[in-house]
């Protein structure tokens, strides 16, 4: 009942604090969201010797598990069926620690409706670990969908001038996109007949993998599985967001209080990758190999395309959220290899890019409550008058670039191991070395990265001190800093020892490229 626990607190932590007195709503926001980050945590510490192994969807035995019967929807009973394995535990830690650095980091922007605004945030964490615990796809989705709502409304409400347009505009791509997937996967239930009872996610992986697929509505069974790919690809690839269904989150970032940045950019985005992990190349392995090229082709554009529009803009929140399409592509790329250090690589970049983008955001917001402006071309010497700050944002900045010792390189580094070492495209017209000439295209976009980082940083942190604005510029305040301080650590931390994660991640994706290699050698979808 470890994961339930882990809910509940949040979910009485979140209504709490709206109850809450605003002078004091940010300082008890920090402390109850401390609640989960230890109990997930102490799971963590526990994880190994709980009996978890494998997959939750392939078999594999799970941390904290729950199964229990809810109610019945047709012929299909709905369970409360929650538990974690090495790809959901890292993610549920990452949410943990990164929800109460962002509240801290709101304290100095947020200076109104501060009960409802910190409250929505905890209920925002409380939606998140729904999503990476839940195995029931009922539960599953409702958890998915609740994200929307604390989203929204701390975009609509708290937001910059176009706050209305952005949050909007948020909620209509990813609503749509979730109801694209829902009927994609329903549909994909429906053609298994009477080979699944319930919408379990594991018992519907092993009815797909086992070729229970018989068809539905006149569609022909291979012709629904690639129609449900692509319906579910559709949906998580706007959540991602994938080129070109990424103009929502510029917007959204730019208008987006700091806090929301962090949260949307370190840990929503991984909401897309993690289901198309779970859903789309586990479940269904011999579409996502038989359309390995194009969803390869997909990633690339995304690395490439991401990192010229990052190159190309002036305000900095900008850069860092084009940096972040940029990024994804690179887990797309490390799925689609379907090798072991490939989807490895992927899940473990969904860890460091949540930490290093957080802190990206969170510099970013420190610089603008101190000067005001976000335009690289309004400011430069920022080093001086804020050194600690400036610091870490180059800490920050290198490890977008894949600095070796921090978690960006060893991310990047087991993706393309994976991705050369790939064959999944040796039926295609790029032939057996296919992926590793794309991943060599991809591998650019790090250098396009390393140019517009350190141009930013040229023109804005180094050179004589000068800001547009009637602020006066010195030292941010240490409930800014401190969050920025933690964030850098916990980034080196990884990167000089990815096997605090990557060893259980690991553990839970070896089954898949054997999974996936079966699909292929079975002649079909």
């Amino acid at each position: 009942m470890w994961i339930e626990a882990l809910i509940a607190t949040t979910l009485v932590s979140a209504f709490v604090v709206f109850v809450a007195p605003n002078r004091v709503a940010g300082k008890l926001a920090f402390a109850l969201s401390l609640l989960p980050t230890a109990g997930s945590i102490w799971m963590y510490s526990r994880f190994g010797s709980t009996g978890a192994e494998g997959n939750a969807l392939l078999g594999g035995s799970l941390a904290f598990e729950t199964n229990a019967n809810w109610l019945a929807l047709g012929p299909y009973s709905l369970n409360w069926h929650v538990g974690l394995d090495g790809i959901s535990m890292p993610l549920l830690v990452l949410t943990t620690v990164l929800t109460p650095l962002a509240i801290l980091a709101a304290w100095t922007p947020i200076d109104e409706r501060q009960s409802q605004f910190y409250g929505l945030m905890l209920f925002m964490e409380t939606s998140l670990l729904g999503v990476f615990a839940a195995l029931d796809f009922f539960v599953w989705f409702v958890f998915w969908e609740m994200v929307l709502v604390p989203m929204y409304l701390l975009i609509g409400v708290w937001g910059g001038p176009r706050r209305k347009y952005a949050a909007i505009k948020f909620f209509v791509y990813t609503n749509v996109a979730s109801l694209v997937m829902f009927i994609g996967f329903i549909a994909l239930v429906f053609g298994l007949g009477d080979s699944v009872t319930s919408m379990d996610m594991p018992a519907i992986a092993q009815a797909l993998n086992d070729g229970g697929m018989t068809g539905f509505a006149g569609v022909g069974a291979n012709t629904l599985k690639v129609l449900a790919f692509f319906a579910m690809f559709l949906g998580f690839a706007v959540k991602v967001p994938v080129v070109p269904f990424h103009t929502w989150l510029p917007d959204a970032h730019v208008e987006a209080p700091t806090p929301v940045s962090i949260m949307l950019a370190g840990v929503l985005l991984k909401m897309g990758t993690y289901a198309l992990l779970r859903f789309n190349f586990t479940m269904l392995p011999g579409v996502a190999r038989d359309y390995a090229l194009l969803i390869a082709l997909f990633a690339v554009v995304s690395v490439i395309y991401g990192a010229m529009l990052a190159l190309a803009q002036t305000d900095l929140k900008r850069i860092v959220a084009y940096s972040s399409v940029s990024s994804m592509g690179y887990v797309i790329l490390g799925l689609v290899a379907y090798t072991m250090y490939g989807v490895g690589g992927a899940t473990f970049q969904m860890v460091a890019h949540g930490l290093i983008s957080g802190l990206m955001f969170m510099a970013v917001g420190v610089i603008y409550n101190t000067t005001h402006t976000r335009m690289v071309s309004d400011m430069s010497g920022l080093a001086d008058r804020m050194p600690i700050t400036v610091a870490v944002f180059v800490a920050g900045a290198f490890g977008y670039m894949g600095l070796p010792l921090m978690a960006g390189f060893a991310a990047e580094f087991f993706i393309f191991v994976g991705a050369f070492e790939s064959t999944v495209l040796a039926g295609t017209v790029l032939g057996t070395n296919g992926l590793a000439i794309i991943t060599a295209i991809a591998m650019f976009g790090i250098v396009i990265v390393a140019g517009y980082l350190l141009m930013a940083m040229q023109q804005t942190l180094f050179g004589p001190f000068e800001v547009e604005t009637d602020y006066e510029v010195g030292r941010a305040a240490f409930h800014d800093v401190a969050p920025l301080v933690v964030l850098v650590l916990l980034v080196i931390l990884l990167g000089v020892d990815p096997n605090i994660f990557y060893t259980m991640i690991q553990d839970a994706v070896r089954d898949i490229p054997t999974v996936a290699q079966a699909a292929a050698t079975g002649g079909g979808h």
